[in-house]
């Protein structure tokens, strides 16, 4: 089978259990983290008044539980959809706290570690050994990710050529595709980047997707054809590499980088905090134990000091910055750190309908789009409000599938449609650049 040939069905049925055992104990995949997290819930609340947000928030700080959405407990208010993932052993009492207090919830997921193992097991045919077949279809680690790289820079290089940024904390390369057809005419650019969240899976696996697809279709797809002619892609599958390691190994639901702060035990820093505009105001933590730490200064985090170094030394030739996040079905452009309206606002607005119009064409998913401030929430020292900042014109975040059915545990047999239907879109969005529009 050719490498960039698309995925065989999953029809096949789900692997017998002594087999899927033999994946499951595969090394450096955690026995699927050692059942941690056997009996955990996530579940649904919308408090339907101030007092209840409140109640909420106070039962938030004293219990230890993980917030899936909004990605910060400030952002809790009357009317917000709150998705919270409660560990077992504090999940009767809290569920008995909701009762009573007249909270209503709704369970989303009822043993945690049970969907992990089922949103696995469709993992037919998953050949880790040999690249050319490649499933598409399944979440790979890092390792898998990064010898994928490494084999489409050796078959491909008429239209890819790979390279590093430098390190993260940890010390991996920090790896890039750049991806189109070589000339020495200047050409306009496009950075898309994925896994800037590390439990997000989906966004490295349309990365992936997104190169697959190209190489494939370059030369029978007329627009695909022009846009790799006349546009250079930079494409980074993986952001966070050691926060993406992490989840893979030891947590599941990691959503931060892995560097170490002296003071505080607790490790990492969001890097969609980290950016310098606005940095560490609303919508961010400067508590290093939170999910939304903005960490001890701009750029602290060697990956986004690594991408932003790029990025401003590229701003002449870069036009778009596409950021790739899970969960909840939005297609988001600055402002993110405040209400105002952006000036090229008719442009980018113009370009997000069209792209969430041909989006929802293939699957009939809906996707809101709008103003990261008031279609999300308020979030200071996001990569995309700094691009727009630096000068891109066209800066978007992504937020995938799903709306919170399956949340961060978006089983691979979603990862098809949900690239497919994304394809479109971003192709949408990209083919714009290519019209006049500032």
């Amino acid at each position: 089978m050719n490498f960039l040939e698309k995925p065989r069905s999953q029809a096949a049925a789900f692997l017998p259990l002594c087999w899927l055992l033999l994946k499951i104990l595969q090394p450096g995949h955690s026995h699927l983290y050692n059942n941690r997290y056997a009996g955990d819930k996530v579940i649904r609340l919308t408090p339907k008044t101030e007092k209840e947000a409140y109640a909420l928030k106070k039962i938030y700080h004293q219990l230890k539980v993980d917030l899936w959405q909004p990605s910060s407990i400030v952002h809790v208010s009357e009317g917000t959809v709150t998705d919270v993932h409660i560990p077992q052993n504090s999940s009767q009492a809290l569920l008995a706290f909701f009762q009573e207090a007249n909270i209503k919830y709704k369970i989303l997921i009822e043993d945690l570690q049970k969907t992990l193992e089922n949103g696995r097991s469709l993992q037919t045919q998953r050949n880790r050994r040999s690249l050319p077949e490649y499933n598409y279809e399944v979440y790979h680690s890092l390792e898998e990710i990064q010898s994928w790289m490494h084999h489409l820079n050796k078959t491909h290089s008429s239209l890819i050529h790979m390279f590093s940024l430098g390190r993260s904390y940890e010390g991996r390369s920090l790896f890039i595709l750049k991806l189109g057809r070589r000339s020495q005419a200047y050409k306009r650019a496009v950075w898309i980047d994925c896994g800037v969240h590390a439990r997000e899976w989906i966004g490295p696996a349309f990365c992936q997707w997104f190169v697959r697809e190209a190489l494939l279709t370059y030369r029978t797809d007329p627009a695909m054809k022009k846009l790799l002619n006349h546009m250079y892609f930079y494409i980074m599958p993986v952001f966070n590499v050691d926060g993406y390691h992490f989840s893979w190994t030891h947590d599941r639901f990691w959503r931060k980088t892995r560097s170490r702060n002296s003071k505080f035990h607790c490790r990492g820093v969001d890097a969609n905090r980290n950016w310098k505009v606005k940095w560490c105001d609303e919508g961010a933590s400067i508590h290093p134990c939170d999910d939304t730490y903005c960490g001890p200064f701009p750029e602290s985090e060697p990956e986004v000091k690594a991408v932003a170094n790029f990025l401003r030394k590229h701003r002449k030739y870069i036009k778009a910055y596409l950021s790739f996040h899970a969960y909840a079905q939005m297609l988001l452009y600055p402002y993110s750190y405040k209400y105002a309206t952006i000036p090229n606002f008719s442009c980018v607005e113009s370009a997000a309908y069209k792209a969430v119009k041909a989006l929802r064409s293939v699957h009939g998913i809906r996707y809101r789009y709008g103003p990261a401030s008031r279609t999300l929430y308020v979030s200071s020292g996001s990569s995309m409000d700094w691009a727009y900042k630096n000068g891109i014109p066209y800066a978007f975040a992504f937020e995938l599938r799903d709306t919170g059915h399956f949340g961060f545990l978006l089983p691979e047999m979603l990862i098809r449609p949900t690239c497919t239907e994304t394809m479109l879109a971003v192709k949408n969005i990209t083919m714009h650049l290519l019209k006049k529009c500032p």
